[in-house]
C-alpha cells in the first residue's frame, strides 16, 4: 500500500470512519481484517497529527501572550483584545480535499493544507496588527510560509485581516516537527463585521443577495474608516500628552519616576 494513503474505499464511507460513525466496519464493509487493521492504524496517525497541531496553537499563542505582557510593560496598554484558536474539523478537512479533487493522505494533508491549526488574534487598533506580526516574525524559530494582507488589499466583499502561514517547532518526547499554523490578525471591528458577514453568507434562499451584498460592502467601508479614525484619535491624545509632558520638566521627572515605580510590580498573569 502507498505510504501515507488509505485504502481506495468510497469516500463518505472512510469518513464515517475517521468520524467515527462506524461502530462495526468488518460487518458492513466487507473489509478484510488486515485492511480494517491498516485503516485504524491510519486513524491512530490521523489523531496524533491533530494533537499536533493543538500543541503547535499552544505554542504561537503562547508568544502572543508573552508580547502581549511585555507590552503592557513597556507602553501600559495591550494590543491584544483576545485570542480564539482552532483545530479544523474532519468534516471540513475532507470536503477541503473534495474540493481540491484529493483523495485523504497524511502526505498531501501535512503538506498542501496549511489552515488545519488557526489562531485569531484580535486588536484594538490597525497599527497593532502590524507591531504584533512584525514582533512575531522576527523571532528566530518562526518561519514565514506566506502572508496576504488583506487590510492594504481588501478582498472585493470587503474582508480585511492579516492573514499569515507559519511553521513553528514543537518539542515532543522523542522527535521535533515543525508545525504551519495559519495566524489571522485583525481589529474588534474587522472581526465583528467577517462573523456576521460569515453567518450571512451561509443563509439560503436569501431574495436581493446582490443588494445585501453591496450594503455590506459599504458596512466594510465603513469599518475601516471607524477603524483608521480610532488611530488617528489615539495618536493625537499620546501626542498631546507628550507634549504636556514636554512643556513641564518637574512634572516630567516625577512622572518619569513613578513609570519606574510602576514596572517593578509583576504583569498581572
Amino acid at each position: 500500500m502507498e505510504e501515507n494513503a488509505l485504502i481506495k474505499l468510497d469516500d463518505e464511507y472512510v469518513e464515517k470512519m475517521f468520524l467515527g460513525q462506524t461502530d462495526n466496519p468488518i460487518a458492513m464493509s466487507g473489509l478484510s481484517l488486515t485492511q480494517v487493521e491498516q485503516i485504524i492504524d491510519q486513524m491512530v496517525e490521523y489523531k496524533k497529527l491533530r494533537m499536533m497541531y493543538t500543541c503547535a496553537l499552544k505554542e504561537i499563542r503562547t508568544k502572543f501572550d508573552v508580547l502581549n505582557t511585555e507590552f503592557s510593560v513597556r507602553y501600559q496598554r495591550n494590543p491584544i483584545n483576545f485570542i480564539t484558536m482552532r483545530v479544523k474539523s474532519t468534516h471540513s478537512i475532507f470536503e477541503k480535499m473534495r474540493r481540491q479533487d484529493q483523495k485523504l493522505s497524511m502526505k498531501y494533508l501535512i503538506e498542501n493544507i496549511n489552515d488545519i491549526a488557526g489562531i485569531r488574534v484580535i486588536c484594538s487598533y490597525v497599527d497593532d496588527i502590524y507591531l504584533l506580526a512584525q514582533a512575531l516574525i522576527a523571532q528566530d524559530d518562526i518561519h514565514l510560509i506566506r502572508e496576504k494582507d488583506y487590510i492594504s488589499n481588501p478582498k472585493p466583499n470587503g474582508y480585511r485581516s492579516l492573514h499569515l502561514i507559519v511553521s513553528v517547532p514543537v518539542f515532543f518526547t522523542d522527535q521535533k516537527k515543525d508545525m504551519k499554523v495559519e495566524v489571522q490578525i485583525r481589529t474588534i471591528a474587522m472581526d465583528f463585521w467577517a462573523s456576521l458577514e460569515h453567518e450571512m453568507k451561509y443563509k439560503k434562499e436569501i431574495p436581493n443577495q446582490q443588494v445585501i451584498a453591496d450594503r455590506l460592502k459599504n458596512c466594510a467601508d465603513v469599518i475601516s474608516e471607524t477603524d483608521m479614525t480610532m488611530l488617528d484619535l489615539r495618536r493625537e491624545i499620546e501626542a498631546a500628552g507628550n507634549m504636556e509632558k514636554e512643556n513641564d520638566t518637574e512634572q516630567l521627572e516625577i512622572e518619569s519616576l513613578l513609570e519606574k515605580i510602576k514596572r517593578l510590580d509583576d504583569p498581572i498573569l
